[in-house]
């Protein structure tokens, strides 16, 4: 899981699966909130399924302006290709 569309495709699958989201809905620019009904407990939720994903421990700042998908995205990226 190293490239966008990667991170995408695992973080939407688990969108699907985890949080019964629309998956129709679930696109790059998706709001978590607005789009997909997400609250701050289900952030909290990705944050810890992703960490067990990506066998690294997430910093709580690299996700404090999270607001569409495409924020998770380049975060996850950004922290998966911090050690290449």
């Amino acid at each position: 899981m190293h490239t966008k569309q990667e991170i995408f495709d695992t973080i939407k699958e688990i969108l699907v699966k985890d949080f019964d989201c629309d998956e129709s809905k679930i696109k790059m620019e998706s709001n978590l909130v607005e789009d997909l009904d997400l609250d701050s407990i289900d952030a909290v939720d990705l944050v810890v399924k992703l960490q067990g994903i990506i066998n690294r421990k997430v910093d709580p700042e690299d996700f404090k302006q999270i607001r569409t998908l495409q924020d998770v995205v380049n975060a996850v990226e950004k922290i998966v290709n911090a050690d290449r």
